[in-house]
């Protein structure tokens, strides 16, 4: 079985997996409401602000941590839509993909990115969790 770093790295494809994950960004970012939405919101508004295309490259930056974090999620799937294998393990697969950023942050010397990150990393693994069905389809669908 192939890992998800050969299947999402693949350069022929890897453009689409980043187009379809800031899609996921885009709709769980607006599905967010209350004060806790409106804080998501600016900060997201925030960092799209700081140059065209900034959530692309950051989510092409992200992807091969992010591959390399949710590999042992993918190969143990076992016929299983990958959503649910992420869903049935939300704790261990948030936790995951929040290190990959937080390793990230930690090494950009981008001021801005720094302050929206720290404002919004309190609710992260909440927020990330409620995105693992989309991510995992996400993921899914171009692994065909």
């Amino acid at each position: 079985m192939s890992s998800l770093s050969e299947i999402l790295l693949d350069p022929v494809r890897r453009p689409a997996v980043v187009n379809s994950l800031v899609g996921v960004v885009d709709v769980e970012v607006a599905g967010k409401s209350g004060i806790g939405g409106r804080v998501i919101k600016t900060g997201y508004g925030a960092v799209t602000k700081l140059a065209d295309g900034f959530v692309a490259k950051a989510v092409n930056r992200l992807l091969p941590g992010f591959a390399d974090a949710l590999d042992p999620f993918w190969q143990e799937r076992a016929g299983r839509p990958f959503a649910d294998v992420l869903v049935a393990r939300q704790d261990e697969a948030a936790e995951a993909l929040i290190a990959v950023t937080d390793g990230q942050v930690a090494g950009t010397s981008n001021g801005v990115v720094k302050k929206v990150y720290g404002t919004l990393r309190g609710r992260a693994k909440e927020n990330v969790a409620a995105a693992l069905p989309r991510v995992g389809a996400a993921i899914e669908s171009h692994a065909g």
